[in-house]
């Protein structure tokens, strides 16, 4: 397992355990407000991971690139960088 990632796996592991759970309460009728409730804090836990796991990119993938001193590779991660910001932000 990756160790720089053994964090977001675990709360990956949790956000499916709460998929699973949501999809147990559409089988059993719930309240549609339980379920949606249930499902902002599926998308709060997913967005949290997703946040996180940028910021190990920018941690560890943008820095080795400033380090390398290679303009192009720099250029690609800056690139990279500018549109998961973009993606991150929806």
């Amino acid at each position: 397992m990756s160790e720089k990632f053994s964090k977001e796996i675990a709360r990956m592991r949790r956000i499916e355990g709460q998929a699973r759970g949501i999809a147990k309460m559409m089988e059993d009728d719930r309240y549609c407000i339980d379920i949606i409730n249930q499902m902002s804090a599926m998308e709060a836990a997913l967005r949290s991971a997703k946040s996180k796991v940028l910021s190990i990119h920018a941690g560890h993938c943008i820095e080795d690139a400033v380090q390398s001193g290679n303009a192009a590779d720099q250029r690609e991660k800056f690139d990279e960088l500018i549109d998961l910001f973009g993606k991150v932000g929806r």
